[in-house]
């Protein structure tokens, strides 16, 4: 049964990269010309300004899933404290049954306990979790359009 916790950058950044590349595999467009380099030094910012939370799962200290999320004051909703999304996976392997439910559950009692009143998951349209996020009892609020427009 997997273990849930709340880590620092420093340990899971490290134990991530093989999980980060599979991720990227699985829901990333433009892949041609957008290649996976993290903006490790903005994450340690973030951290250091008290706003990166990071949650885990772990089987045998083996890490099967994160979800990290960005916290802050809404700039529309100044009284609330709001924790975005910024990349939730889990591996493939440990999709079927409740090990998502617990880590986003894990992360979501972990956020309540340090002030978050609101917080927000997107997914990808095309490789959707819609019926975890109802199951949850989130609710569906925007929608995002994205288009490459580079060289």
């Amino acid at each position: 049964m997997p273990n849930f916790q709340q880590e620092f950058l420093a340990t899971a950044a490290t134990d991530a990269k093989e999980l980060l590349e599979l991720h990227w595999e699985e829901i990333a467009i433009n892949k041609e010309k957008i290649k996976l380099n993290p903006h490790w030094e903005a994450y340690v910012d973030l951290e250091d300004a008290g706003q990166l939370r990071i949650f885990t799962a772990r089987e045998n200290d083996k890490l099967i899933g994160y979800f990290v999320v960005i916290v802050g004051i809404n700039l529309h909703y100044k009284d609330h404290v709001f924790a975005v999304n910024d990349i939730l996976y889990l591996h493939k392997s440990w999709r079927r049954g409740l090990t998502g439910v617990k880590l986003i559950k894990f992360a979501e009692k972990c956020l309540k306990l340090d002030g978050v009143s609101v917080m927000s998951i997107n997914t990808k349209t095309h490789r959707p979790f819609d019926s975890l996020m109802s199951y949850l009892k989130y609710n569906m609020v925007e929608r995002v359009y994205q288009k490459y427009i580079g060289d």
